[in-house]
């Protein structure tokens, strides 16, 4: 590959060489993605698309020559390598003068500093310009900024309590010490992929400064082993019914006017035996989202897939993507459907995404110029593995005076993961929750030296650490809130998750007993001339059985024949273990079918009928049909079943979809069939021969009505194993 070197020099005087490396489009992240599991670094991927707001990429780096890690006001650049140390120096003479930054010392391989205290006084419009932590960061981009280079800068994560520099509370869990508020990377290698171009890149840099230089520098950083956990059962840090207590409690605050909505969370916890990576790229698989990242920052793991940006700032242009109203997947896209329409009827919803659009609305006032701020977007559906969500988007320019990093202050933290009035409801998180958050409900994502800034919120994410997986989740909590169905919902956030962790495999298991009851057996499909036939096939060879389709002839198409053309060949050469009669217009008569019932069950081969097939199953046993008093094409039903032989297994009702006129008279039934469902008014809609292996079901298991929980297709794996010899 072609390397293309270019040499500039940044806002501080600091020479930059870039190296430029075209790779293989093909798994360009795979070998670093390994070394992240025993060394630092991090890989950020977007695995969502959505047109104006999302689409794919990726960028990683390991072995960064720098960290930066800070807890409450004390800060410390930690080189970790002789690159870094040539960095650090650098850093210094930017930050030695600057007039929050105080106590500043460079040793021991570390340039430790602390922040200065916030004034007791000072106007709000200037309180995202008072001493914090961004106030270092803030120089250093300044230092660094150059003209073109659009992905050097700072990668991490920014933990929930950086909003104590910002907003003081009470607090009443205790913090450890060894647990930074803050960590970031400064990578001076990085690997950069663009899915819509098909294109990935690997970018090197080379930093030169005050007559010091990286130039021949290794690379490399020491070695962090991973400490592997035992498989454990799930454990949750509220009993049952603690979760909804607190919803209670929130609720009588809000009766109060003390807050408006709160949005406190549990943990769920359970040891993990696998790698990182496995675990991402599990996550990654399972829960395609905008924002997926796997961090290494040495001695713990955040590893997720967040649906929800917190900032993004491209030059003055600052957004935001509140999510708020939630509802689970259903089974089926006709249950996805139902879910949807629910979840935009919902009021109770609608109005937890209205407080949360004026909060962010007012978050940006006051650092966006005056009628910048918009509402681009307003309850728009997104689609996640297991839930949807109801999307605003809003946007403003932000003023000459300001720029990403009050951005980020002035959102601190999102009210999606807070509530409102923010100092309120923040409050009562610290008050509520059983533990302080840590990372969970701050963000994750990069703060670039060109101004720009691209973050997750620290949702749907996995923290991993001396071998225990833990995964928080909350619901924004408000005064119609039901506090059973929050408690349901906050672990509906994280089956994700957990599923990843315990290796959940409940539905590969029930793939692979459909994928089995037919192997190595052969089923006669008699095609009466039907629309669904094709996918009755379809779903018979999931089973792995092998499928031959004949058609039948119809009396009333000018031939003269009907049923089957030279049935006894047909047997004889294809020796069938099962014969599989379709549905079809008419009547059973005029294609046959009742004859074919008679010579199947003379040649003792075993029969499966669907719609018209139980119609002539009926009436080729002696039983009569009727016609009903209105016509079941393309609707739905409920069935009640007796959960036994081809029904084993079933719910005792489950709804299908029906295509049907005639139906077969109970009273007329003959006494050899036995009936195995109805209809709530009696209609009958599956029979079984009391002795043979003849069973069939007026309903259509092929239909998108009876897609839930694959019933239709675990249906015919039941006929596969129970019925075909």
């Amino acid at each position: 590959m072609t390397i293309h070197t270019e040499t500039f020099c940044t806002a501080g005087g600091v020479e930059v060489k870039r190296q430029t490396e075209e790779l293989p489009i093909e798994r360009p992240l795979e070998t670093l993605l390994e070394r992240l599991n025993t060394h630092r670094g991090a890989v950020f991927a977007s695995g969502y698309e959505y047109p104006g707001r999302y689409s794919r990429w990726d960028i990683g780096f390991v072995d960064p020559p720098l960290e930066l890690v800070a807890r409450q006001r004390a800060f410390a650049f930690r080189a970790l390598n002789a690159r870094g140390e040539m960095l650090l120096e650098t850093f210094r003479s930017s930050l030695a003068k600057h007039e929050h930054v105080m106590e500043l010392e460079l040793t021991d391989g570390q340039l430790k500093g602390a922040v200065a205290p916030m004034p007791e006084y000072f106007p709000e419009e200037e309180r995202s310009k008072q001493p914090t932590i961004f106030s270092v960061l803030r120089a250093l981009v300044a230092q660094m900024r150059a003209e073109g280079e659009n992905h050097l800068g700072f990668y991490g994560a920014l933990g929930y309590d950086l909003v104590l520099q910002f907003e003081p509370l009470q607090l009443h869990h205790p913090r450890r010490e060894d647990r930074p508020d803050l960590h970031l990377f400064l990578p001076d290698e990085l690997i950069v992929v663009d899915h819509r171009k098909e294109q990935a890149r690997r970018y090197c840099y080379e930093f030169a400064a005050d007559g010091l230089s990286t130039e021949g520098m290794e690379r490399g950083t020491e070695a962090v082993p991973y400490v592997r956990g035992a498989a454990s059962e799930i454990t949750c840090d509220h009993a049952p019914g603690e979760y909804a207590d607190k919803v209670r409690e929130v609720i009588a605050g809000t009766e109060r006017g003390d807050f408006f909505e709160v949005t406190p969370s549990q943990v769920l916890s359970a040891g993990y035996a696998g790698s990182p990576n496995v675990l991402f790229e599990n996550i990654r698989r399972t829960s395609p989202s905008p924002y997926e990242f796997f961090i290494n920052l040495g001695d713990e793991y955040l590893i997720g897939a967040s649906p929800e940006m917190f900032v993004r700032v491209n030059g003055a242009f600052v957004e935001t993507c509140p999510i708020a109203g939630t509802i689970g997947r259903g089974k089926t896209v006709m249950e996805d459907a139902e879910q949807i329409r629910d979840l935009l009827n919902s009021k109770k919803d609608e109005a937890e995404l209205n407080m949360c659009t004026d909060v962010d609305r007012n978050d940006k006032a006051r650092i966006c110029k005056e009628g910048s701020v918009r509402v681009v977007g307003r309850r728009m559906i997104e689609r996640y593995s297991k839930v949807f969500h109801t999307v605003d988007q809003i946007v403003g320019e932000l003023k000459d005076d300001c720029d990403g990093f009050d951005a980020l202050l002035s959102h601190m933290w999102a009210v999606t993961l807070t509530g409102a009035p923010k100092p309120a409801a923040m409050q009562k998180i610290e008050e509520l929750e059983n533990s302080a958050r840590h990372w969970y409900g701050g963000c994750v994502g990069m703060l670039l030296f060109s101004g720009e800034i691209n973050t997750g919120i620290t949702i749907r994410t996995v923290h991993l650490e001396d071998g225990i997986a833990k995964v928080r989740a909350g619901a924004t909590l408000l005064c119609d809130s039901d506090p059973d169905a929050e408690e349901r919902e906050t672990r509906a956030k994280a089956e994700t998750f957990i599923n990843a962790v315990t290796d959940a495999d409940d539905a590969k298991e029930k793939s692979a007993q459909i994928a089995t009851s037919g192997q190595g057996k052969r089923v006669l499909f008699v095609d009466n001339r039907d629309s669904f036939v094709h996918t009755l096939g379809d779903y018979v060879r999931q089973t792995g059985a092998e499928v031959v389709t004949v058609r039948a002839a119809r009396s009333c198409d000018g031939s003269g024949a009907r049923g089957l053309r030279d049935p006894q060949r047909i047997f004889a050469e294809f020796e069938p273990d099962l014969v599989f009669i379709s549905p079809g217009p008419g009547t059973p008569e005029e294609f046959g079918v009742p004859e074919l019932v008679n010579e199947c069950v003379r040649r003792t081969l075993p029969v499966f009928g669907v719609c018209l097939g139980l119609q002539g199953i009926v009436e080729g046993l002696g039983g009569e049909l009727g016609v009903l008093s209105y016509p079941m094409h393309g609707k739905e039903s409920t069935i009640r079943c007796t959960p036994e032989g081809i029904f084993d297994g079933f719910p005792t009702e489950f709804v299908a979809g029906r295509y049907h006129s005639l139906y077969a008279v109970p009273e007329k039934l003959p006494e050899c069939l036995r009936v195995l469902a109805q209809t709530d008014d009696e209609v009958i809609m599956a029979v079984e021969h009391r002795e043979l292996p003849v069973a069939a079901v007026q309903f259509h298991p092929e239909s998108i009505l009876t897609l839930k929980d694959d019933l239709g297709l675990r249906l015919i794996a039941q006929v596969m194993g129970k019925l075909a010899r």
